[in-house]
């Protein structure tokens, strides 16, 4: 900390609320110091039982050394595990925090919400427990911490816990099928009562691959298992919110000197999140890189942009970095990181990154005038951040490896990039951090002090001139936290310096005393038109967070050209009371973005962006002569013309695929665009199907790239030769049926596999009760039907054989 600083300290006491036990109050009087626009509002005591490793820090030659017996948790690589990681966020008035509940032998996920309204504090114990290094539950694991958020549009909470790339079969398979640790709520629970506010919120797993009728933890989050290949080997769970509300997550995929970060999206319409993107790709070497390489940093959505910023490990080992090199930075001007990433001059990016030089811009290394293998250390002290207005700001450490050495170097970094400039400024005349927060346009860096108080330090974006604003001299010490800044107050989840494997967990909520810029929002983030739309209407939210301060105005950029501005909500474009109703039409195909920057009485910007996607229409027209048709098993022809035409003049087909069920059968060049004539290479190419649904699709591209397509949909009936007769049954209705001999059968219009069937006694002949078989003709399964009512689920096939066995001729039957 800039010792300077400190004459311009005041020196405060005050009484602040903690809630001990619900329905308990406490008093602690707190004194700390600041300038008198930063101040502590609370100081709340979350629990006395957050779980902490207080034994050995193992490594791989002791790790057969861990406590097996006592209450002392040995751990491997850091002793943090609660108020650890993406562990606090906030909602409305409420903060939420995870937290692993000690001791040892306890373990369990919990999710605490404070109302700063009431004060009221609400729990919820999830059923999972620690699993420890490597599923060693006597071994702590710190990087498997709890990462949340909460939905801003339909109030789902969101966690993943308890990960360190993990895979179906690494580490003797002790993740099989659990690697990864997927919790969500119900929309709206996080605005719950706190009576409410319980398991009963959540989604349990009922997959195939649940682990029991407690289990709230899923394996994907496309809700497809499917999918669960891309859900492997991945750590780091961090989220975010863009300026649209939509939900952001990243992790980190594969290992420290081979790995990637990926990110997705969550779609609160469907509930379910897309599939991993990654910024870089894992095995560079497999694309050309001289060297595979990793990151240690950070994903970040700031300043209405996704962005990255990290130090690389290579695979080089004997170059004379022990572990990271570099500084690398890169940003997206998609509002969700999907395209568009560039570096810090706006020169566009590889995407995904295969060699990170495109976004390196200095090497801290450099700094130490060590030249042999392994001989510089940069591990450590590293953040980055970016202010609204748009100052980039990172921090960094760099060292020599032997500590010992007579020439012993060291070397603290702040690399900054004033909003505007070309060009980095790197400073050494910097005491140090672990981290680098941002709220409006000042960076901070906050932390503990010695004697385990939090303290604040500031300085104007842009600029190396810290200035200590705030720091407490006495009450609670702490050992470690997490910071979370919202709305311009500082929100501390704290783990006091105590003793044991269960040590308290407090919240503390500063105020910054910070003018905010404008919150601006598109009511989504991407839209989709056809070439030619007539209309496009825009609402944009436009909102200062800071009370009492007013907008002044809403401009509206289409791909950086200024189009109008609004001086009064509501702030509409495109409406039929616009000045120019037209003024959006005309977009040309491809890629464009809406950018609305809101401007308060203060002068502070804020802004938001729209990606809007024109789809070029003139794809070619395909069609087959039907939509359908119906065959019998063991048909001996089938013919197919599929025409296709581009409706653009001029524009000709240059080829038509055909695929049955996906797979490819064969191309055409030139029209009659034909298959399975007489002439066709192979006339039986389109014979054999089997009994059932089929799908015929004849995919068609132009000279221009552009693809159009038209599906034919086939149904192939059973054979009937094991039936005297055949009654087709509507799907999902109860029929009444009366057979006509021992061989009688009933068809369904579609395959019956994950399907139920029931059978029940007729209603309308009383005069017996059926009792026999009922088998699959063209699949599998079949069930004795002895009693007044049976169902199976384990059928395949179309066609079902009835055979009485007691002569009875009427049967009811339904398949849903």
């Amino acid at each position: 900390m800039n010792g300077p600083a400190l004459k311009n300290i005041q020196h405060h006491c005050r009484i602040a609320s903690q809630v001990v036990r619900r329905g308990t109050l406490a008093l602690l009087v707190l004194c700390f110091t600041s300038q008198a626009a930063v101040t502590l509002e609370t100081e709340v005591k979350i629990t006395d039982y957050g779980l902490h490793f207080d034994g050995q820090n193992l490594d791989y030659g002791t790790l057969g050394n861990a406590d097996t017996t006592t209450e002392t948790y040995d751990y491997f690589f850091g002793p943090n595990i609660s108020a650890h990681g993406d562990a606090v966020k906030t909602y409305k008035h409420y903060v939420f925090m995870t937290w692993y509940r000690g001791g040892k032998y306890d373990r369990h996920v919990m999710l605490s919400r404070y109302n700063t309204q009431t004060g009221a504090i609400a729990s919820i114990e999830f059923p999972h427990q620690h699993t420890g290094f490597r599923g060693d539950p006597n071994v702590g694991e710190s990087h498997n911490t709890i990462a949340l958020a909460i939905s801003p549009i339909n109030g789902t909470i969101h966690m993943l816990y308890d990960m360190h790339a993990y895979t179906d079969t690494n580490h003797g398979g002790a993740f099989e099928d659990d690697y990864f640790r997927y919790t969500y709520s119900i929309p709206g629970a996080a605005d719950v009562s706190d009576n409410n506010f319980t398991l009963t919120q959540f989604v349990k797993d009922t997959s195939s691959l649940s682990q029991g009728s407690d289990d709230y933890k899923h394996l994907t989050m496309t809700g497809n298992l499917s999918d669960k290949a891309n859900f492997a080997s991945l750590t780091y769970p961090t989220f975010f919110t863009n300026t649209d509300g939509t939900l952001l997550l990243y992790m980190r995929k594969g290992g420290n000197n081979n790995g990637g970060y990926v990110f997705n999206r969550y779609d609160d319409a469907t509930q379910t999140w897309s599939n991993f993107t990654e910024f870089n790709v894992v095995s560079a070497v497999n694309y050309g890189n001289a060297y595979n390489w990793g990151l240690y940093g950070h994903m970040k959505y700031v300043n209405g942009k996704l962005r990255v910023g990290f130090q690389q490990r290579s695979s080089n080992n004997n170059d004379k970095f022990k572990y990271q090199n570099g500084l690398y930075y890169a940003y997206s001007d998609h509002p969700e990181g999907n395209g568009s990433w560039k570096n810090h001059q706006g020169q566009n990016m590889t995407f995904p990154l295969i060699n990170s030089d495109e976004i390196k811009f200095y090497e801290p290394g450099d700094l130490i005038t060590h030249t042999e293998a392994n001989s510089v250390y940069i591990v450590g002290n590293f953040d980055w951040t970016v202010t609204d207005a748009g100052d980039v700001h990172f921090i960094s450490k760099v060292r020599s490896t032997d500590t010992s050495r007579p020439d012993y170097q060291e070397v603290y970094l702040h690399s900054y990039k004033p909003a505007g400039s070309g060009s980095f400024i790197h400073s050494t005349n910097f005491t140090g951090a672990t981290d680098i927060y941002t709220a409006g346009n000042n960076v901070y860096i906050i932390g503990l002090n010695s004697s385990g108080y939090p303290y604040v330090e500031k300085a104007t974006g842009g600029t190396n001139n810290f200035t200590q604003v705030y720091e407490q001299t006495s009450g609670t010490q702490f050992d470690h936290g997490v910071v979370h800044i919202d709305n311009g107050k500082l929100y501390y989840y704290l783990m006091e310096n105590s003793s044991g494997t269960t040590q308290p967990l407090y919240l503390q909520i500063i105020d910054l005393d910070i003018y905010q810029a404008p919150v601006v929002s598109f009511q989504q983030s991407a839209i989709t038109l056809d070439e030619g739309y007539q209309q496009l209407y825009l609402d944009v939210g436009a909102v200062s967070p800071t009370a009492g301060v007013l907008i002044s105005n809403v401009k509206l950029y289409v791909d950086g050209n200024f189009i109008r501005q609004e001086l009064v909500a509501p702030y509409e474009w495109g409406h039929s009371g616009s000045p120019n109703s037209a003024e959006l039409l005309g977009l040309s195909a491809g890629q464009h973005t809406i950018t609305a920057v809101a401007t308060d009485e203060n002068g502070l910007e804020g802004e938001a962006s729209l990606t809007v996607t024109v789809n070029n229409t003139a794809v070619p027209v395909v069609s087959f002569p039907s939509s359908s048709i119906t065959l019998e098993e063991g048909y001996q022809q089938l013919y197919l013309d599929v025409s296709a035409v581009s409706p653009a003049t001029g524009v000709s087909i240059s080829d038509v695929k055909l695929y049955v069920d996906g797979n490819f059968i064969r191309q055409e060049l030139v029209a009659p665009y034909e298959w399975g004539h007489s002439g066709s290479p192979n006339s039986a190419e389109l014979l054999g199907l089997s009994a059932g649904q089929h799908t015929i699709t004849a995919v068609a591209t132009d000279e221009n790239g552009l693809e159009g397509q038209s599906s034919l949909a086939v149904t192939v009936n059973a054979s009937s030769g094991a039936c005297s007769s055949t009654t087709d049954i509507t799907w999902d209705t109860r029929t009444e049926v009366q057979l006509s001999g021992s061989d009688s059968c009933i068809r369904f219009d579609r395959d019956l596999t994950g399907s139920t069937v029931q059978f029940w006694d007729s209603d309308t002949n009383t005069s017996c009760d059926f009792n026999g078989t009922a088998s699959s003709v063209d699949g599998t399964g079949s069930i004795v039907i002895d009693a007044t009512y049976k169902q199976s689920s384990d059928y395949t096939g179309t066609v079902l054989q009835l055979t009485p066995s007691n002569g009875c001729q009427f049967i009811k039957v339904r398949a849903y």
